[in-house]
């Protein structure tokens, strides 16, 4: 009886932690597609490291964009498009003006 009951137990935290990790991953993959969005929008290739940096750039401009517009808009993954697009953007530009600038 104890086997089973062990069994059971292990399989639900097996599930829950694949379900966190696939959250997480997910959430990973939306913040990239944010940041490759901005990047778009933005005259010229800002962002640099491909996927990586994007997935920073959608990251940071989430956290960004929450912080001047609040949590508005549809939320796909724990990730608030407008915002973080919106930040995302700031984000890109900001990055552009300071790379231009001479040293």
């Amino acid at each position: 009886m104890l086997n089973v009951l062990m069994l059971i137990a292990g399989l639900i935290l097996a599930f829950w932690f694949i379900g966190n990790a696939m959250g997480f991953l997910l959430m990973l993959l939306v913040a990239a597609l944010v940041g490759f969005a901005a990047d778009s929008l933005v005259p010229g290739r800002q962002i640099e490291h491909g996927w990586l940096g994007a997935m920073g750039a959608g990251l940071v401009g989430s956290w960004l964009g929450t912080l001047m517009l609040g949590r508005i808009g549809p939320v796909l993954m724990g990730v608030p498009l407008l915002p973080a697009l919106v930040g995302a953007l700031v984000l890109v530009l900001v990055v552009s003006v300071v790379r231009k600038r001479p040293a």
